[in-house]
């Protein structure tokens, strides 16, 4: 079974090889793609965790090494969430030409606690990502609904959370966006159903392409599930694990994740997030990029 973020965060201590520099490949920032590609930090997380580079080094990394304009955090590899170290995050993303489009938060509580205390608790620590996200320019925050109980127990808990850190981002202009990211939330009959009952204009989804696993003996098809997040996307997750020699990801049809996508109306980013282990990170960050190239030029 592949690894997920989710998973890697409840299981891993992991140490890694040093990734060497590669030069870009891919288009020029000038160019008007009918989407725009942003980088999610989880695809350099062996580097990150390996200290090989910091979060400060990320929107750098992103602008020279791939040619990508658009990046997307992960809560975990802050430092801190102070104004001298936003700030310095700031300069860094306008310094390169960078556009700051997310925070995906982890580690913060679970929004779908079926104890009120619980996911009471989980909003408020969340509050300080919306304030950071938009210190940073961002338009939105990637939360997780997971909690404990039954699919309407927890759908009711995380109704409840939704609303609250919404109304929260609202006042901010931030967008509250969930991820299927394991578990119930990786149903997408599910997850679109918390969105109508939420309600909000700022709360919505955040599509990915390879996170349907609900547990291990049950799998959501991704091509029904992508179809109705899409009805609520606000970002795109560009998932991949490997590559055939055509450059096709192998565990997934992209031209058909795609097509679905540009159906909707998007028009937004699409991440790209590398999670694979037989190409290193930048090769599986270019060969993600120049698949999404390819799959876009055909739309």
């Amino acid at each position: 079974m592949k690894q997920n973020r989710r998973e890697f965060l409840q299981t891993a201590s992991i140490a890694a090889a040093s990734i060497p520099l590669l030069a870009s490949t891919s288009f020029s920032k000038e160019s008007k793609p009918k989407f725009k590609l942003s980088l999610a930090e989880w695809s350099l997380h062996l580097a990150l965790f390996g200290k090989k580079m910091t979060n400060l080094d990320f929107p750098v990394k992103a602008a020279k090494d791939f040619g990508i304009f658009g990046v997307e955090y992960v809560s975990i590899f802050f430092k801190d969430t102070s104004p001298a170290y936003l700030n310095e995050l700031l300069k860094i993303s306008k310094d390169n030409g960078v556009t700051n489009v997310l925070i995906m938060v982890d580690n913060e509580g679970d929004l779908a606690s079926t104890d009120a205390n619980v996911r009471n608790k989980g909003v408020e620590r969340h509050h300080r990502w919306v304030d950071a996200a938009k210190y940073l320019g961002c338009t939105s925050i990637r939360v997780n609904a997971r909690g404990t109980g039954t699919p309407e127990d927890v759908a009711n808990a995380a109704v409840d959370s939704l609303t609250k850190l919404s109304e929260y981002g609202a006042k901010q202009d931030i967008n509250i966006i969930v991820e299927n990211h394991g578990g119930i939330s990786s149903n997408g009959k599910w997850l679109t159903g918390i969105m109508a009952k939420v309600n909000r204009k700022n709360c919505g989804t955040l599509p990915d392409f390879g996170n349907f696993r609900i547990s291990q003996t049950e799998e959501y098809d991704r091509y029904l599930g992508v179809q109705e997040l899409m009805a609520y996307a606000k970002g795109v997750s560009g998932k991949s694990w490997d590559f055939d020699a055509q450059g096709n990801e192998t565990t997934m049809d992209y031209y058909r994740l795609m097509k679905i996508v540009k159906d909707s109306g998007y028009k937004g980013w699409i991440d790209i997030e590398y999670e694979g282990t037989r190409l290193s990170e930048p090769e599986g960050i270019l060969a993600t990029k120049k698949l999404l190239d390819k799959v876009i030029a055909t739309l």
